[in-house]
């Protein structure tokens, strides 16, 4: 019996059955908020700076990185897709911002413009495989994963970029400038720079999902594409735009983790792949929405955020922090998946 039919026809009021589906129903739509609120007091208690306000910064800081990430990879899952390659757009783009300012010696304001190119230009080649070539969504980004990795690797030689380093034989003449670095270092309002335009991109991007014949049109083709298309909807153009956007926000969240850092490093999206994973699959989880959604992909970037800055107080062994992101997602997924709707 499902979670709606049970609603549909409430047990007896009393009985163990209707207390146990209620508490499924619970569990199913509150379950992860209330597992975040209490890995908050847990942490707050065994920890006195984790509840400090300089340390909820420094998580929103990470968190930001990730959500931004993770609602691309949201928008690619609303249509149906599922964009593996997000974490090497993130690579490519911190390894073309950096390389415009430090060897090509270009100031910030192109760098950005040249690495979100860079990832909507990721976007365009998923779109010819998926779209023209009619590769499946996984098969097609993961092959651009390797290649766009390989691409990366071959720009630099495989060395990272920073400030003095030797290209080519030569000094690099650049250096990050000021409107980069307060993109990884600036503050508006005591608050990070980087959590505000994550703040604004979630903002847009809840505004196109939830509010716009887009957003609608998006679960439409993720929804069944062939009643999408009776409909009148153009499905091709709607996945199209969806792995643009999703390869656009990966270049951003690789612009701000290099003016975070100073420096690119090759492959260094690949760790953000898991984590934007995570986050979007544990956003399935939120308030019972069951579908990819920009709200819960906040709150399981938070999450994700929120526990390993835990485990890294404790002295968590960092090797067994996959470990343990793993089983949180396990557990989103059961939460979804086994106490959820059944799906047809």
């Amino acid at each position: 019996m499902t979670i709606q039919n049970s609603l549909a026809q409430p047990a007896e009021p009393g009985s163990t059955r209707g207390s146990a589906e209620k508490l499924k129903v619970f569990i199913y739509r509150y379950g992860l908020l209330a597992v975040l609120v209490l890995m908050i007091l847990f942490f707050s208690w065994q920890q006195p700076f984790f509840r400090t306000f300089a340390n909820a910064m420094f998580i929103l800081q990470a968190a930001s990185v990730v959500a931004v990430i993770g609602l691309g990879a949201t928008v690619s899952m609303t249509v149906g897709g599922f964009d593996l390659s997000v974490g090497a757009s993130m690579s490519l783009a911190v390894m073309a911002a950096t390389a415009a300012m430090v060897i090509g010696d270009l100031g910030g304001a192109p760098a950005i413009l040249i690495a979100v190119a860079a990832g909507v230009a990721v976007g365009l080649f998923n779109t010819f495989l998926i779209v023209y070539a009619r590769i499946p969504d996984l098969v097609a980004t993961l092959s651009g994963l390797f290649l766009i990795n390989g691409l990366t690797l071959l720009g630099v030689s495989g060395q990272s970029i920073a400030e003095g380093m030797s290209f080519n034989g030569n000094v690099a003449p650049g250096k990050f400038s000021p409107l980069f670095g307060w993109l990884g270092g600036g503050r508006l309002f005591g608050i990070p720079a980087s959590v505000v335009v994550a703040g604004l991109i979630f903002i847009v991007v809840i505004v196109l999902l939830n509010y716009t014949r887009w957003g609608r049109a998006f679960y439409a083709v993720g929804g069944n594409p062939i009643a999408a298309a009776a409909a009148g909807i153009r499905v091709a153009r709607y996945r199209m735009a969806a792995y643009l956007i999703s390869g656009a926000l990966a270049a951003i969240a690789g612009v701000m983790l290099a003016a975070r850092s100073n420096r690119g490093d090759v492959n260094v999206g690949d760790a953000y792949l898991l984590q934007a994973v995570s986050a979007a699959l544990v956003g399935y989880a939120v308030l019972g929405a069951n579908k990819a959604n920009a709200v819960g992909t906040l709150v399981g970037a938070v999450f994700v955020a929120t526990l390993i800055n835990g485990l890294t107080m404790f002295n968590f062994p960092y090797y067994a922090q996959s470990f343990v992101q793993g089983v949180l997602l396990v557990v989103a997924l059961l939460m979804s998946y086994t106490l959820g709707p059944r799906r047809r």
